[in-house]
Order: structure tokens, then sequence, then C-alpha cells
């Protein structure tokens, strides 16, 4: 088998069949698996896949979880994953699409001429369904190849839609204990590729991203504290899998989420837990003196001592004033 395509659904009726068809009319000199993961759906996304499975037997293989696995379905992709016969995975999310019916054979054919890739991806254009925004496209910078170096950066960079992806499925022959305890599959998957090889682009509009309201996307809070701080767990443990080599761009990264940590709702009321995270983020982030003194006036100097700061600071003037 050359080629899985591994599909994770959860209460995707709405638009799985299109996902489907996307997938059953590629053109390939090849055979290729469809691999359906379903997240107990609560919807009727499960008479779908029963439905396409009757209609190809052959083809579409079905893993209907008893329970719901959880974690944005990252957990759900990696069951998909292990039951691969493929040398060559193509994951895929039950929302999303491809509009080229050349995407497999483009990719695989780009992996079989590359052994030292671990991956390849294509350009993707991301629409938004329940917003009134214009389609964007993914990649800007157009490089032919993508090392870890263009992934890792102060900010959170993504640029590799899910279902752009190809890649070898012994590239990540076991995936790392700290992967399990991320929401995020595809940020630490992709520096995980990138670890195992150069990762190829190919430069062509191949696949669709639809952001939804009920997309995993979605459910990325940044006033959440259970959010932010996954995504600090997530960047340590990744600082930790690449030996340091990034710390200094890393460590302002992760400052990055205390920061916003600032604001989480779950401490809006606490003056000495946003204290405590305010130093942590003047600690990692080392700002510039401008950002560091708001920080220290608005979190970690009490807003009484503030006051009365200010009102000794004016008293001679207004004693001046009284003269």
């Amino acid at each position: 088998m050359k080629v899985s395509v591994c599909i994770v659904t959860y209460n995707h009726a709405k638009f799985v069949r299109q996902t489907l068809d996307s997938v059953l009319s590629q053109q390939t000199n090849f055979d290729f698996e469809v691999i359906v993961g379903d997240d107990l759906s609560k919807d009727n996304t499960r008479d779908i896949l029963a439905e396409y499975q009757a209609r190809y037997p052959d083809q579409i293989r079905l893993l209907l979880h008893p329970t719901n696995l959880g974690n944005n379905g990252m957990h759900n992709a990696l069951s998909t994953f292990k039951e691969a016969r493929g040398e060559y995975i193509a994951q895929m999310d039950g929302d999303d699409y491809w509009i080229n019916p050349h995407k497999l054979q483009k990719q695989a054919d780009m992996l079989d001429q590359h052994p030292e890739y671990s991956s390849c991806f294509t350009n993707a254009k991301v629409v938004f369904e329940d917003e009134k925004l214009e389609p964007i496209f993914l990649v800007e910078d157009k490089k032919p190849v993508v090392t870890i170096d263009d992934l890792i950066g102060e900010d959170e960079i993504f640029f590799m839609a899910t279902s752009s992806i190809m890649f070898r499925k012994n590239a990540i022959p076991e995936y790392p204990a700290w992967y399990y305890q991320s929401q995020s599959g595809d940020i630490p998957r992709n520096v995980l590729l990138a670890k195992a090889g150069p990762i190829g682009y190919i430069d062509e509009v191949m696949s669709v991203y639809r952001k939804n309201l009920g997309g995993a996307s979605y459910a990325d809070n940044e006033k959440d504290k259970k959010f932010l701080n996954n995504r600090i767990l997530m960047y340590s443990n990744i600082n930790r899998e690449l030996d340091y080599k990034y710390d200094k761009v890393l460590r302002r990264n992760i400052a990055r989420y205390y920061k916003l940590m600032l604001e989480a709702n779950q401490y809006s009321e606490s003056y000495f837990r946003r204290a405590g995270i305010a130093l942590k983020y003047l600690y990692l982030g080392k700002p510039k003196q401008a950002v560091a003194k708001e920080i220290i006036q608005n979190y970690i100097v009490p807003a009484p001592v503030m006051k009365l700061y200010s009102a000794i600071r004016l008293m001679p003037y207004r004693l001046m004033d009284r003269s």
C-alpha cells in the first residue's frame, strides 16, 4: 500500500460528504486506503460514514470509537496512524477537503523522488464558514524546502494545514510521551517531522482548511488558563526535544503565553497570582524597558500602592498651589 488517507471526524455531518468525495476522486497510479476515525459524534456523521463504507468496502475502513478520546481529536488521529498500512500518510480533518484530484499523486511522487524528505505539503486556502471574512492562503514565503528553523519563532508559526501534508509513516516510528500531553497535534508533529528530515513544498493550492465554530481551532481560547498552560507545556517540551538549540527564541515564545495569562478569566480577581505570572513573563521574555515598566505598574505593584505613590509625588505641587 503506497498511501493511507487518515481522516478524523467529530460532528462533521455537515461537511464529511465533501471531504470523502474529494478523497475518493483522487487520480493515482497506486492503490490507497481510507481510514476514518470517528470520536463518538453526536450527529449523524456515523450514518454517513457507514453509507460510504458500504459503497467502497474495499477502500474505506472505519474506527468507530466507543468513547470520545478527546484532546481536540489528537488521540483520534493517532489511532488512525497506527492502523495505517501505507508507506505514506495523508491526514485529513472531517471538515476539510481537497480541490486538486492529483494531490496524492504529486505528493507521493515528491517523496519517492526525495528519500531525504520526511514529508511534504502544499499551499491551502482558508475559508471562514461562520464569519464574513475573505479567504486567505496559508503559505506566503514560498520556500521549496522547510526545516526546523522555519517552524520555531517567538510567535506561534502555522502555515502547514493538516490536510495539506503527506508524511512518511516511519518518519516518526513512535511519538514521544510528551506529545500526548499537547492539545495541539499539528505544531509538535510538524516539529518532529522536521527533526526527522526536510519538508518539501509544492507551490499549488490543493486543499481547503475550513474554519468554523465547531472546529478544533476555535477551542483555542487565549483567555483560558488551561489552554495557555498547555501551550506553555507544549513549547517547553519542544524546547527539550530539540536539546535547547532554540532556547532563547522558545523562552520568548513561552513568555508570550505568560503575558496572555495575565488577562486569563480565572485570574481576573487575583492580584497575587497575576503578580507571580508577571514576574515569570519578565524573567523569560526580557521585554523592552517600556513594556517591563507597564507590566510592573499594572500587575506587580498593587493598585493602592500606586495611588499612594502618585499622591506623594503630587503632594509638593498641591502645597505650592495652596500657598
